[in-house]
């Protein structure tokens, strides 16, 4: 288990910061269902499931999908506050307080995923 959740928080890693480095991905997060956003969730999605395969078999295809949908959900509301209330990084210490709450939602998911890989699909 701890060895899943610590590829969780590196695949996290690699997918929110490297390969997220395209203006079309990051900028567009705001836009429901806009494909910048969703493209991104779904990177997400496929790495969840490459981490859990080993573990819990194929059902990691499940949970990859349900990274997706909360990944992008998390990222969509958090772009949807900083547009709101103008929260940039040079103009607001909120921004910050944002985008840590955002990663803390993301990391509470893979708690929260690993328990019930765990728990349920063993």
């Amino acid at each position: 288990m701890f060895t899943a959740l610590f590829l969780l928080f590196i695949k996290h890693f690699i997918c929110d910061f490297p390969l997220q480095a395209y203006p079309w991905m990051y900028r567009n997060k705001g836009t429901y269902l806009h494909p910048g956003g969703i493209v991104h969730a779904l990177i997400h999605g496929i790495g969840t499931a490459i981490v859990l395969l080993p573990f819990i078999g194929l059902v990691a295809l499940i949970y990859g999908i349900v990274d997706l949908f909360v990944h992008y959900h998390i990222d969509w509301a958090k772009m949807r506050i900083s547009k709101r209330y103008d929260l940039q990084p040079q103009n607001s210490e909120k921004f910050w307080i944002l985008l840590g709450f955002d990663q803390l939602l993301h990391h509470i998911t893979y708690f929260v995923l690993i328990y019930f890989a765990f728990n349920l699909t063993l």
